[in-house]
């Protein structure tokens, strides 16, 4: 009972707020697209895979950058963030052995594939090794381990380790295309820390980019996205999804031109209202696009 006090104890206000749950959401269309595109699905593994993730894994990797940078000024998520406890530290290592030993139940595989992304994740923000302070490393990172790996670690708990399906040319391709989402959105999230990085000794890719490069390159990634989701649906001779996700990506496309318009005409437009309003329109589309998908596959709607 005492044990479960001090347990309970950790979690302080500050300490939840740094979880920063609610971010995962960001992260869901990773998960969903996954979901979409599994030849099976074991709807057992698939929930407990979504709470591992999304409830431990994740919050763990925020709370653990939160508690390395000690912020003073907005990030993901926190307009306003209050000062870390050392509570924070003792959480996110809580999360994740929790996370491991519960990945177990899905199988071995999947565990491991969480240790690999917790360790990458600590390898972003610790300070002896802070990969996220090189501006490609620290994108290779994000790209790489929260868009393909994500969704090969999704897939694996949704429809098990079959190492045929796993690595087929069409999962490789969904890979590809979350990396290119994850790319997309990512920069668009750094643009309004650039000196806030930079008095911390980090160097991101949007700010080697500059206000433009960001819009520019974030832009190019997207469109790259959209091509390979095309080559793909054109492999399964799937039309209509394509043309669904284009008509529905218009506000984001829409509402990402009228903010790079106010960012040229002046970089204060480049905040972090307006970057939290774009991701959170992204996700969302994005979440509801793939919901789409996984009810289509039940009720035969196209």
């Amino acid at each position: 009972m005492r044990f479960f006090k001090i347990l309970v104890s950790w979690f302080d206000t500050s300490t939840v707020k740094h979880l920063r749950l609610p971010f995962s959401f960001f992260l869901l269309p990773v998960f969903l697209f996954a979901l979409s595109q599994s030849n099976q699905i074991n709807w057992l593994n698939t929930l407990l895979a979504f709470l591992i993730l999304h409830g431990l894994v994740f919050p763990s990797s925020n709370g653990y950058n939160s508690y390395q940078d000690r912020d003073e000024t907005s990030i993901g998520g926190i307009k306003y963030p209050p000062k870390v406890t050392a509570n924070l530290y003792k959480v996110t290592l809580l999360f994740d052995i929790v996370a491991l030993l519960t990945g177990l139940f899905i199988s071995v595989y999947f565990s491991i594939m969480v240790l690999v992304f917790i360790i990458m994740s600590r390898a972003y923000s610790y300070r002896q090794i802070r990969l996220k302070k090189y501006p490609v490393k620290g994108f290779l990172t994000v790209f790489i381990f929260q868009g393909a790996f994500v969704y090969l670690m999704s897939l694996t708990a949704i429809s098990g380790a079959d190492r045929i399906f796993l690595f087929s040319e069409n999962s490789i391709i969904c890979m590809i295309i979350s990396s290119l989402f994850i790319g997309s959105i990512y920069p668009l999230t750094q643009i309004y820390q650039h000196q806030a990085d930079k008095n911390d000794g980090v160097i991101s890719l949007s700010y080697k980019l500059g206000y433009t490069g960001t819009f520019v390159f974030s832009g190019m990634l997207f469109s790259i996205a959209i091509l390979l989701l095309f080559y793909y649906f054109n492999l399964k001779h799937q039309f209509i999804p394509l043309i669904i996700f284009l008509l529905m990506m218009l506000p984001v496309i829409y509402k990402l031109s009228v903010w790079f318009a106010k960012v040229r005409k002046d970089i204060i437009n480049a905040n972090f209202d307006n970057s939290m309003a774009m991701n959170m329109l992204t996700s969302t589309i994005m979440n509801l696009y793939f919901l789409l998908l996984i009810i289509n596959r039940y009720e035969n709607w196209f």
